[in-house]
């Protein structure tokens, strides 16, 4: 499942340095302390379907989600000490 990006602003985490063990369910459940989890993905190579190292997590609220940075950056997460961010918007592409 690829990561929403139609999530409100202020609401989607970056988290990198993510151990090869991390799933969509252990990392939700790690950030879950702070709120609403409204989505938690681990992205993944198309070819190998191994773990590219860093996902994102989606909160209902811009509180929670500031919440989850503060404390987190630098917490470990499956024995990894992790970064944690807010997520960029994406840019919208153009048609060319």
């Amino acid at each position: 499942m690829p990561p929403r990006f139609d999530a409100p602003a202020g609401t989607r985490l970056f988290v990198g340095n993510l151990s090869w063990g991390t799933d969509n369910q252990s990392l939700g459940t790690a950030f879950s302390q702070f709120g609403e989890v409204v989505d938690a993905v681990v992205l993944r190579d198309r070819e190998t379907d191994r773990s590219r190292g860093f996902g994102f997590v989606t909160f209902s609220t811009a509180e929670q989600a500031n919440e989850a940075v503060a404390r987190m950056d630098g917490q470990a997460i499956d024995g990894r000490n992790v970064r944690v961010n807010l997520a960029n918007d994406r840019p919208q592409r153009s048609g060319f």
